[in-house]
C-alpha cells in the first residue's frame, strides 16, 4: 500500500511525502519513485490512534508507548543519511490524510500491519525449537518471518527483538522494491509471500496443540476499581392529568398549615422557612433533577443525528420526557444539606454505555444544586446549576428554579443552553391544592443558530380539566418559525411543521415508551459515604413511608439543626466551605464539575467509562495527556450573580486510570487572578471616568469659543488652545496604553 500522506515536523509545519507500507515497517520517501529515502518506521512497538483535527483531512498518529525511537537505523538499500527534510518527530508521527476515507484505510491497514508483527512474534517463539531454519549466507530473499523464526533458534528462549537487525537484515533485498507495480512484476516475490503466509497460517493452526516454554501469557488485566451500582427497585411515575397533581389536607395538617402561615407574608422568600413534613416527597431535590436522563438515549440519537434542525427536535423531545415521572399527589422534595451528594447512572443496552449522574449541594443560602452528566460513549454531556426559590402570595406558592443548564454535543462542540419552568401551588388557604408547571423555558443553540420557545402554561380560572398542563412552543432559525408545537407536557405533544402544513405527534409517553425506557441504577447502600442523599436522609424517608409525622419533623430536625450548628463553628474558625466536587468559575460565577473530561470518545484508545467515589473516569489503552480547552466566558445568570468565591474548593490532585495529567489551578493562583481582574476593572472604569470628563472639558470650551467674542487679550486664546492640545495628546495616549 502506497500514496502521499502530509506529514507535521516537530516545527509544527506539514511536508506531503510517499508513503509505502510493507510487513512491519513504513517506508517515507521524498519522491514516488522511492529514489530519495526520508526514514523507515518499525511497525513491531508502534500503536496507532485517530487524532481529531479542525483541518481538512483525517489525522491520525502513530506512536511509541514508552516514548522509545520508532525508526529504523538504516534504510532498505543501507542508507546511513535519509533525504534532507523538515525534521520529524523521534518518537511518534502525526499523519494527515486527504480524505477520511483514505485516512480510514490507512488505519486498518496499519493496524493490521501492527496485530501480523505481534502474531509473527508470538508464532515464532511457539515454533522455534521445532523447525530448523538454515539460512544460506548467499541467499537474497530474507522474509520477516524467516528472520524472526532464525533469530528466535540463536538465542534460545530468552527471544530479544532487535530493531536495528530485523532492518538491516529484512531491507537487504527485500525492500528494494519501491511499490506495489514492482513488487506485482517479480513472480519470485510473489511465490515467496505465498509460501511466508502458508506457514504462517499453519503456525496458527496448531497453537492448541504445540505449547513452548518460551511462550509467555498475557499479564491479567486488573479489575476496575469502581461504585457498585444496583439496580433501582421501586419508581412512582404518578398519572397524566390534574388527579395526580391534587391533594386534600386534612383537618390535622390545615391546623400546621395555619401555623406555618403565620409566619410569612405575601411577596415572602420561603427558602428559610420550615415546611411541614406531610408535603414533602420521601427524596433529595438532588435526586429528582436525575427525572430527566430516563430518556437519555434520545440524547444519544441526537449527537449522532447530522442534520441540525433534527437534532434540535431530538433535544426538545428529551427535555419534554423528563415532566411526566410525578409524585401522586402535591409533594416537594427534601431541602439539600450542604455538601450532600447524589449518584446514579443509567445503562444503555443499544450502544452498551452509561450516563453518570453526580450533583452536589454546593451553598445552602442561597440555596443552588450544581450537576454534571456524562457519557463519553455516546458524544454528550450536560452541566448547570440551579438556584431553588420559593415565593408566598396568599392563597398560592411558587417554587422558582433560577439557573441554566448546557447539554454539549462533544464531536460537534455544540451547546444547548437551556432553563427551567416553575412550579404553582394553589389552593393553599382554599379550593383544592393543586400544583402545576408555568414559564417560558429557551433552548438556545449558539453555534447552529437553531433555538426553541416553550411556553408551559397554567390552568385558567373558569378553564376545564382540558386546560391543565398545557404547553406551546415554537422551534425556530434565528427570528423564522420552522414548526410549532401544542399539547400537553404529561402526555400528547402534537408538532406543525411551517413549510408543509404537516401536523402529527411529536412526543406521547405511551405504556410502552415508559415500559422500555432506560433503568435507573443507584449507589449501593453500603458504600454510600455519610452525605449522600439516600443514606443521609434515611430515617426522615423511613418515618414518612410508615406514616409518622412526628418521627419524620424529629429526624429532620436533628439534620437542619447539625447543618446549623457546623455554619456556627465554620463562622467562629473563619473558615470556608470547600466543595467536594465541584468548583466555582470566579469569571463566568458558573459551577464546574472538577473532573469534567469532554473530549470526544477514542475507540482506538477508549475502552470503558466508570465512577469512583463520585469522580467519572476513563480507562484506555495507553496513557495520554489531558488536554484542558478554555471555555466560553458565558454571561452570568442572577443566581450566579449572587453566590460569592466561598464556596470555591482547592483543585484536587488526581488522575483518572488513564493516566491523564489534569491541569490543576491552585486556589491561591485562582484567588490572585480574581484579585488582578478585579483592579484591572477598577483601573478601566476610572479612565472611562477620565475620558468622560475630558469629553465634557473639551465640550464646555468649543460652546466657549463659539458663543464668547473675539478675545481682546491675544494670551489667553493661546493658553485655550495649548490646554485642549494637551487634554487631546492625553486621551491619545491613555487609549494607545489600555487598547
Amino acid at each position: 500500500m502506497a500514496d502521499w500522506l502530509k506529514i507535521r515536523g516537530t516545527l509544527k509545519s506539514w511536508t506531503k511525502l510517499w508513503c509505502v507500507l510493507k510487513p512491519g515497517v513504513l517506508l517515507i520517501y521524498k519522491t514516488q519513485k522511492n529514489g530519495q529515502w526520508v526514514g523507515t518506521v518499525l511497525l513491531n512497538a508502534c500503536e496507532i490512534i485517530e487524532r481529531p483535527s479542525k483541518k481538512d483531512g483525517f489525522c491520525f498518529k502513530l506512536f511509541h508507548p514508552l516514548e522509545q525511537s520508532i525508526w529504523a537505523v538504516k534504510g532498505p538499500k543501507g542508507e546511513a543519511v535519509g533525504s534532507i527534510t523538515q525534521p520529524l518527530p523521534s518518537s511518534y508521527l502525526i499523519i494527515r490524510a486527504t480524505s477520511e476515507s483514505d485516512g480510514r484505510c490507512w488505519m486498518d491497514a496499519l493496524e493490521l500491519a501492527l496485530k501480523c508483527s505481534s502474531l509473527l512474534k508470538r508464532t515464532m517463539i511457539r515454533e522455534g525449537k521445532e523447525h530448523d531454519l538454515s539460512i544460506s549466507s548467499e541467499s537474497t530473499q530474507v522474509t520477516l518471518y524467516g528472520l524472526l523464526r532464525a533469530n528466535n533458534l540463536h538465542s534460545g528462549d530468552n527471544f530479544q527483538l532487535n530493531d536495528s537487525e530485523i532492518e538491516r537484515q529484512h531491507f537487504k533485498d527485500q525492500d528494494m522494491y519501491s511499490d506495489k507495480s514492482d513488487k506485482e512484476n517479480d513472480p519470485e516475490h510473489d511465490e515467496s509471500d505465498n509460501e511466508v503466509m502458508g506457514k504462517s497460517e499453519e503456525s496458527d493452526t496448531d497453537t492448541s496443540e504445540r505449547q513452548d516454554d518460551s511462550y509467555i501469557e498475557p499479564e491479567p488485566v486488573e479489575p476496575l476499581k469502581e461504585t457498585t451500582y444496583t439496580e433501582q427497585s421501586h419508581e412512582e411515575l404518578g398519572e397524566a392529568g390534574e388527579a395526580s397533581q391534587t391533594e386534600t389536607v386534612s383537618e390535622e395538617n390545615k391546623s400546621l398549615i395555619w401555623t406555618l402561615l403565620k409566619q410569612v407574608r405575601p411577596g415572602m422568600d420561603l427558602s428559610r422557612v420550615v415546611l411541614p413534613t406531610f408535603i414533602l416527597e420521601p427524596r433529595s431535590f438532588l435526586d429528582k433533577l436525575s427525572d430527566y436522563y430516563y430518556h437519555a438515549d434520545f440524547l444519544s440519537d441526537a449527537a449522532l443525528e447530522e442534520n441540525p434542525y433534527f437534532r434540535l427536535k431530538k433535544v426538545v423531545k428529551w427535555y419534554l420526557s423528563g415532566f411526566y415521572k410525578k409524585p401522586k399527589g402535591l409533594k416537594k422534595p427534601y431541602n439539600p444539606i450542604l455538601g450532600e451528594t447524589f449518584r446514579c447512572l443509567w445503562i444503555h443496552p443499544r450502544t452498551n454505555s452509561k450516563t453518570f449522574y453526580i450533583a452536589e449541594q454546593v451553598s445552602h443560602h442561597p440555596p443552588i444544586s450544581a450537576f454534571y452528566v456524562s457519557n463519553r460513549k455516546d458524544g454528550f454531556c450536560l452541566s448547570g446549576s440551579i438556584l431553588a426559590k420559593s415565593k408566598f402570595y396568599g392563597n398560592s406558592l411558587s417554587a422558582i428554579l433560577e439557573g441554566e443548564a448546557r447539554l454539549t454535543f462533544l464531536n460537534r462542540g455544540e451547546d444547548y443552553v437551556m432553563t427551567m419552568p416553575y412550579a404553582h401551588c394553589k389552593g393553599i388557604l382554599y379550593g383544592t391544592m393543586t400544583l402545576e408547571l408555568g414559564g417560558t423555558v429557551n433552548i438556545t443553540c449558539q453555534k447552529t443558530g437553531y433555538s426553541a420557545i416553550l411556553e408551559f402554561k397554567l390552568k385558567p380560572f373558569l378553564g376545564s380539566s382540558d386546560c391543565v398542563n398545557q404547553i406551546s412552543g415554537k422551534l425556530k432559525l434565528g427570528k423564522e418559525v420552522l414548526a410549532t408545537l401544542e399539547g400537553h407536557w404529561d402526555s400528547e405533544v402534537f408538532i406543525n411543521d411551517k413549510k408543509t402544513d404537516n401536523c402529527e405527534v411529536f412526543w406521547n409517553p405511551t405504556p410502552d415508551i415508559k415500559q422500555w425506557r432506560l433503568i435507573r441504577h443507584t449507589v449501593k447502600f453500603e458504600e454510600q459515604g455519610d452525605f449522600e442523599s439516600e443514606k443521609l436522609w434515611q430515617r426522615v424517608t423511613r418515618a414518612i413511608n410508615a406514616k409518622d409525622q412526628t418521627e419524620a419533623t424529629q429526624e429532620k430536625y436533628v439534620l437542619e439543626e447539625a447543618q446549623r450548628q457546623s455554619a456556627r463553628d465554620r463562622k467562629t474558625k473563619s473558615e470556608e466551605w470547600a466543595c467536594k466536587l465541584f468548583d466555582l468559575d470566579p469569571l463566568t460565577g458558573e459551577w464546574h464539575y472538577k473532573f469534567a473530561d469532554t473530549r470526544p470518545w477514542d475507540p482506538l484508545n477508549d475502552m470503558i467509562q466508570f465512577e469512583k467515589d463520585g469522580v467519572i473516569q476513563t480507562k484506555v489503552k495507553h496513557r495520554t495527556p489531558m488536554v484542558s480547552v478554555p471555555k466560553m466566558k458565558h454571561k452570568p445568570t442572577r443566581q450566579q450573580k449572587k453566590v460569592t468565591k466561598g464556596y470555591s474548593s482547592p483543585e484536587p490532585d488526581i488522575q483518572d486510570s488513564s493516566g491523564s495529567e489534569a491541569q490543576s489551578i491552585k486556589p491561591s493562583s485562582r484567588r490572585k487572578k480574581g484579585v488582578e481582574l478585579g483592579d484591572i476593572q477598577n483601573s478601566i472604569e476610572s479612565i472611562k471616568q477620565t475620558q468622560e470628563e475630558i469629553k465634557r472639558n473639551i465640550t464646555a470650551l468649543r460652546n466657549h469659543l463659539v458663543s464668547s467674542p473675539p478675545a481682546t487679550d491675544y494670551f489667553l486664546q493661546q493658553k485655550d488652545y495649548f490646554i485642549i492640545f494637551l487634554l487631546i495628546l492625553l486621551q491619545v495616549i491613555i487609549n494607545f496604553v489600555f487598547k
